[in-house]
């Protein structure tokens, strides 16, 4: 009989994994792999955020697969060694997985496949991750692209082409039992949770795995898709759909969203008319897909060469530390990075807020704060991260010019009119009245002792806010008409 291998990774679901689906449809006993190999992952490692996502959806997964009869075996090692000795000690000959697109993953996955098929293996990859995989889409001359408009009109068209597969009719899985000379761990042994306990408001927000994943979706579709456009920009509603930490871990597809937005307007057709800002929200996570496949070196490096010679300040530990705990005097910028820390998420708008404060009034390189995402973010995903932190920075494809420089002030005050978002976050803040809480240092001293913030960085923000935004153009200008 033959023993048909699913090699898990970041697709930490049953239902639409065209691995898992394909291993089930070939015939004999299906043997669900998960292996820990955090080194291959290159310099971007999964940060600690993202290892608290993965250690719970892995128990997710694993307890999805028993209730089939199966179990995920959880291996250590280099991927493939690791591989090798559990085909061979298995008997198996088949192996599938779905591809990543991350440099270093796909340098690994590619060196997998090359030498599993000289042995004889059966190799097969899926793309379970996107709806349009990154050499699907190309310009007229041949190209990527690097602006987003053309590619989404050349990229939308397969939406509706691209349809999720349920739970396959036949299953039989091998059970996760010990077995002579395969050494096989659990979840909770690979030390994904960090060891001091930051992660505990984490529990309070968040499902992490296949069922979370379904019942968010559901939730997004019954409460905020049909206002999304409306209230997407305003960190003060709940107004996302907060499946992204879902997509990044494959704990749900993009296809499965779309299908289930479609299934909706079935009854209401105005359903799909209504989400079509969130579905061309998931085509930035596809263009994002789409660069670094074709830019593999954005990761590090600038797409735009030009802000090579761009002289960005060496960060003030004082400084840098201020925005990262979110004690800059800063309103909005703090709530959301005290968002960050508690939730391990951060509402969209206000990820370009703090960013375009870091890379433009702290003139800080985007790696700085792309490192500090990586690390706290559970929606981690090098694709999404990059990109958005070069398109803050303007240094990446079709992205804000380096002399747009949001003003948190006014930021806050269209978009957390009431400062309710401010308040929950930066509790320092609750008396400021509300004309006074995106600029409490505009208050007269007196005013500010009687609201509890004299003395407090609330009074007087560590950044200035007009002299910062006027340096950091004068150094653009700079840079770009001085010598080459």
């Amino acid at each position: 009989m033959h023993t048909s291998t699913v090699w898990f990774r970041r697709d930490l679901r049953l239902i639409d994994n065209p691995a898992f689906h394909a291993a089930c449809a070939s015939g004999g006993s299906v043997q669900c792999v998960y292996v820990h190999a955090p080194d291959e992952e290159g310099q971007w490692r999964p940060g600690a955020a993202s290892n608290w996502w993965l250690h719970h959806s892995l128990l997710s997964l694993d307890a999805s697969l028993r209730v089939l009869g199966g179990g995920l075996w959880v291996l250590r090692g280099d991927s493939l060694p690791t591989l090798q000795h559990l085909l061979s000690v298995t008997g198996g000959d088949r192996i599938f997985w779905n591809r990543r697109y991350e440099p270093a993953v796909m340098a690994r996955d590619t060196r997998v496949k090359q030498v599993l098929r000289e042995q004889g293996i059966e190799v097969q990859s899926f793309n379970a991750a996107l709806i349009v995989e990154p050499w699907q889409v190309q310009t007229l001359q041949g190209n990527p692209y690097r602006v987003f408009t053309p590619f989404w009109r050349n990229a939308s068209a397969r939406v509706t082409q691209c349809l999720p597969q349920a739970l396959p009719d036949s299953i039989s899985l091998l059970a996760s039992a010990r077995i002579p000379d395969v050494e096989t761990h659990t979840v909770e042994s690979l030390g994904l949770l960090p060891t001091i306990p930051w992660d505990q408001d984490f529990k309070a927000h968040w499902q992490p795995g296949e069922d979370g994943a379904l019942a968010q979706l559901d939730e997004f579709l019954d409460a905020a898709v049909s206002r999304y456009s409306r209230d997407r920009d305003r960190p003060d509603c709940d107004g996302t759909s907060r499946l992204s930490p879902y997509l990044a871990w494959g704990n749900i597809s993009p296809r499965q969203i779309v299908a289930a937005i479609h299934a909706r307007g079935a009854d209401d057709p105005g359903v799909v008319e209504r989400a079509a800002a969130y579905i061309r929200e998931l085509g930035w996570r596809e263009f994002s897909h789409h660069l670094l496949y074709h830019f593999p070196y954005t990761v590090e490096k600038n797409l735009n060469a030009a802000f090579d010679a761009f002289p960005w300040l060496e960060p003030q530990a004082k400084l840098l530390s201020a925005w990262q705990r979110g004690k800059t005097g800063i309103p909005i910028v703090d709530a959301g990075m005290r968002e960050l820390w508690q939730t391990g998420w951060m509402h969209n708008r206000v990820r370009m807020i703090v960013a375009s404060l870091l890379t433009k009034n702290m003139r800080c390189h985007w790696l700085q704060g792309a490192r500090w995402f990586w690390d706290t973010l559970v929606d981690a995903d090098l694709a999404n991260n990059t990109q958005g932190w070069q398109w803050t920075a303007g240094t990446g494809a079709d992205a804000a010019p380096y002399f747009r420089v949001f003003n948190p002030v006014l930021q806050g005050e269209r978009f957390d009119p009431e400062g309710h978002y401010v308040k929950r976050y930066v509790p320092e803040l609750a008396r400021v009245p509300t004309k006074h809480v995106h600029q409490p240092w505009m208050l007269k001293p007196g005013e500010q002792e009687s609201y509890g913030i004299a003395g407090s960085v609330y009074a007087k923000p560590l950044i200035d806010l007009a002299q910062t935004r006027a340096e950091a153009l004068g150094a653009y200008q700079a840079s770009r008409h001085g010598p080459r």
